[in-house]
């Protein structure tokens, strides 16, 4: 293996020949340099790993030194060393993107945890890593065997999200095989478990977790009678919850995180369902019945979730919440543009909701779209382009806005979503909905392994095209295909993302709440 070149730059340099040797017998190759004129001439002719710089030289100063070297290769770490302590120093030199910063005198063994922790960051962490998922992968199949609660679930999918994430940036393609085991293991037990006790959560005195319908009620009310800040609350279509764990870090430039409680999406997991309810507080059924005017069944021609703002309206009047509130759906750029630019005016504002659409568009453009299948091909990829919108996007502006303003801000989803590999047959009438991940209709035929099926749409909250109606939710990451043209129908929506069946990604989604910075 070819040594790691270091060069070496301090106006004192004779006095650190104890250093250079010692990391010469670590076999460390060590140039070294007493001012920065001569070292920037040095480092343009040699290829460096790594630079220790100190950043009180005569002449030409470290800082001064940095910014040259910087600019002629901007990819190799610099120390700086230094004797100050001063703050201002600091920042600058951290502002100019230094890897590290050591105060003089320093000991060998500082320098080479340096060197360790800027060159061998990633094989280090990726020996750790792959070394801490090899313990937690059997406590994650008993973990597996033994889950029998909506909490465990939680729980679970939370602790498989976490593995996912640490293992992405490590190159072992089969830890990361097993993990996907794991994961498809873990979606065939939730649909089980799913099978089991969803019809029971809509009994008066289940144990039950909260829902799309009670979420508003159970945890967004508690936040605006609190009335100590005005509360931005911001509904991100299709949001999974990896997703979310991207887009984290750049949220907690403006917010602090307060609380995170997952929560579950009702069936079928599709925005006209599961959206509809969280700002009506109703169940699919009782808003058919309540509000005729509004709710559309799969069948009924024109939109399907025209109506969220009055059903919130509606359901505001309900809580005896008589508060100042404006709703917002964005659907297009200019909309949050538009928003953002006007944030300012909604001050006054207890309540401003906003539906923001990206990540639903998202989703179809991939199934619809040959650039956004490779931008997007598998989920940490899906993860990325998310995160490299929301850094870009209008709705960050509407949340630096929200922060400046002093809003608290509420973060969730209405559902996720999954990338659909497994095709399972299905035949309806000409009558069936379309969806990909449910189907609702009269005499449906369907494979019993794939799907959950209700006959009794009532139990579980749903209304009925007709008498005879039933609906077929497909589980895991199975997605329902028509008889009729199958191959063609296959190879188009393999490996796209869908949503409205029973998967971990689908039905456990985040709801956050924040404080202003």
């Amino acid at each position: 293996m070819d040594k790691i070149k270091i060069l070496w730059v301090d106006d004192e340099i004779d006095l650190l020949k104890p250093h250079i040797m010692f990391l010469e017998k670590k076999n460390y190759e060590v140039t070294t340099c007493n001012n920065g004129r001569d070292a920037v001439d040095i480092f343009a002719e040699n290829n460096f790993d790594i630079v220790f710089l100190d950043e009180n030289m005569p002449g030409m100063s470290g800082l001064e030194t940095l910014q040259e070297i910087k600019e002629k290769k901007s990819s190799t770490p610099v120390i700086m060393i230094t004797k100050s302590e001063e703050e201002y120093i600091m920042e600058e030199a951290i502002g100019s993107k230094i890897a590290d910063y050591l105060i003089k005198p320093v000991n060998p063994n500082q320098i080479l945890l340096s060197l360790k922790k800027n060159l061998d960051h990633s094989r280090l962490i990726s020996e750790k890593t792959t070394l801490d998922y090899q313990k937690e992968f059997r406590k994650i199949a008993l973990e597996l065997s033994m889950v029998n609660s909506h909490e465990d679930w939680f729980e679970l999918y939370k602790k498989l999200l976490f593995w996912e994430l640490e293992l992405e940036n490590i190159e072992d393609s089969n830890l990361i095989d097993i993990l996907e085991s794991q994961k498809v293991e873990a979606n065939s037990q939730f649909g089980k478990f799913i099978e089991r006790n969803y019809e029971d959560w809509f009994e008066p005195k289940a144990d039950k977790p909260i829902q799309s319908h009670t979420l508003f009620r159970e945890l967004v009310v508690p936040e605006l009678t609190k009335k100590d800040k005005p509360v931005l609350f911001v509904v991100i279509d299709n949001l999974r919850y990896d997703q979310w764990k991207a887009m984290e870090s750049t949220i907690n430039n403006y917010y602090k995180l307060e609380k995170e409680v997952p929560y579950y999406a009702i069936l079928p997991t599709a925005t006209q369902y599961a959206r509809n309810a969280i700002f009506s507080g109703l169940t699919p059924l009782e808003m058919e019945k309540q509000f005729p005017q509004y709710w559309k069944n799969d069948v009924d021609d024109g939109g399907k979730n025209l109506y969220e703002g009055e059903f919130l309206t509606a359901h505001l009047k309900r809580l005896g919440l008589n508060i100042k509130q404006d709703y917002f759906k964005i659907t297009n750029l200019a909309g949050g543009k538009k928003l953002a630019d006007n944030f300012k005016s909604l001050k006054e504002n207890n309540l401003v909701t906003v539906v923001y659409n990206f990540v639903d568009m998202l989703s179809h453009a991939k199934t619809e779209m040959d650039v956004v299948k490779e931008l997007a091909s598998d989920d940490k990829a899906y993860r990325s382009l998310t995160l490299s919108w929301f850094k870009n996007s209008p709705l960050l502006e509407i949340i630096q806005q929200a922060q400046k303003l002093g809003f608290k801000l509420i973060i969730t989803t209405d559902h996720g979503t999954i990338n659909v590999k497994n095709p399972s047959k299905v035949i309806g009438d000409k009558n069936t909905s379309l969806n990909l991940r449910y189907k609702t209709g009269r005499s449906l035929t369907y494979e019993d392994k794939d799907v959950y099926a209700v006959r009794d749409p009532k139990k579980i909250g749903l209304p009925t095209i007709n008498m005879s109606s039933s609906y077929i939710f497909a589980k895991n990451d199975n997605f329902l295909a028509y008889v009729n043209n199958y191959n063609h129908y296959v190879s188009y929506y393999r490996n796209t993302y869908q949503h409205g069946g029973i998967s971990l990604e689908e039905v456990i989604v985040p709801f956050l709440v924040f404080n202003p910075r």
